[in-house]
């Protein structure tokens, strides 16, 4: 059987989460608390970056979050998350990046800010403001009428996007401004991958602490 370990408050764990909802592939979850038990030297035999998540099938571990999306879906490939089309698949790739690698580390100072952690005057919030603004106008121009980010098909690309903006309510982030990503959002958010892996407020609300002290530890 395969084992997830992680972290159900992280957007990175959720996009693995929800993917083996979706797949409907059995699994045994394994959650870490991120208070030390990341570094249990078995934990670390799996995965010596000390990251969630962390899959294993059998003796095979994997890490990295879109890596696993990717093994999910050739290992199980019924439903399918990937187009056909080879413009349709670089837009899906390059719209996991970006979630990835530009809205992800853009949010920080807004958890920062939640978190009651001090401002940092090289990241001031209108710029963060703004950054945002371009992603989530990005995100929106390839959504367009379609029901889903890559067209009439749901892809990996909602899988990392979908798991991320929804919970950005808890950073003050609104979609108010953006109809269309908003609507596609609450569709997502009716599917049971999606609910089953929804975190209540009061549990977000409890891990503020333990976020600040991560977070005032790695800027030490």
């Amino acid at each position: 059987m395969l084992k997830l370990y992680h972290t159900p408050l992280s957007f990175n764990s959720r996009r693995v989460w929800v993917m083996l909802l979706e797949k409907q592939v059995e699994f045994e979850e394994i959650i870490l608390s991120l208070q030390g038990d990341q570094f249990d030297p078995e934990f670390l035999k799996l995965n010596p970056f000390h990251h969630i998540p962390t899959l294993v099938d059998d003796d095979f571990p994997l890490i990295e979050s879109l890596a696993i999306l990717d093994y999910l879906e050739a290992k199980y490939p019924t439903p399918s998350f990937t187009p056909q089309d080879a413009k349709a698949i670089g837009i899906m790739r390059m719209l996991e990046l970006v979630t990835v690698n530009e809205l992800l580390p853009t949010t920080l100072p807004l958890l920062k800010q939640v978190v009651g952690l001090p401002a940092d005057p090289n990241q001031p919030l209108e710029a963060v403001e703004q950054k945002i603004a371009t992603i989530f106008n990005f995100y929106q121009n390839y959504l367009g009428d379609n029901p889903y980010l890559v067209g009439e098909q749901m892809t990996l690309a909602d899988i990392a996007v979908g798991t991320v903006i929804p919970s950005l309510k808890y950073l003050n982030v609104s979609l108010d401004e953006y109809p269309k990503l908003k609507a596609w959002c609450e569709r997502l958010m009716l599917r049971d991958s999606w609910q089953k892996t929804e975190p209540k407020p009061e549990e977000v609300e409890a891990s503020y602490a333990r976020i600040k002290a991560i977070l005032s530890q790695k800027s030490q």
